[in-house]
Formats: structure tokens, sequence, C-alpha cells
């Protein structure tokens, strides 16, 4: 389960690597990031 929700965070560039310099800003990418995964498997 925790290594396809990695896979999924993966097709997101954003997250691939870190590129914020604050935590704050990686965790709202992250959430963008689950909210969009969520929208597009329920969309299905």
């Amino acid at each position: 389960m925790i290594e396809r929700t990695v896979a999924w965070f993966g097709a997101f560039r954003r997250l691939h690597r870190r590129y914020e310099r604050k935590a704050d800003h990686f965790a709202a990418f992250a959430s963008i990031a689950a909210a969009l995964i969520c929208t597009r498997r329920i969309s299905k």
C-alpha cells in the first residue's frame, strides 16, 4: 500500500525532489497532490 502511494506521488515532478526550503510549502504540495490523486481515482 505504501509503495503504491509513493509511486503515485512520484508522478508529480515537484514532489520527486524537494525544491522548497520550507517544510510547510512541501507539505502543501503533498496535500495538493493527494487531493488530485483522490479526485482522479474517484472520477474513474
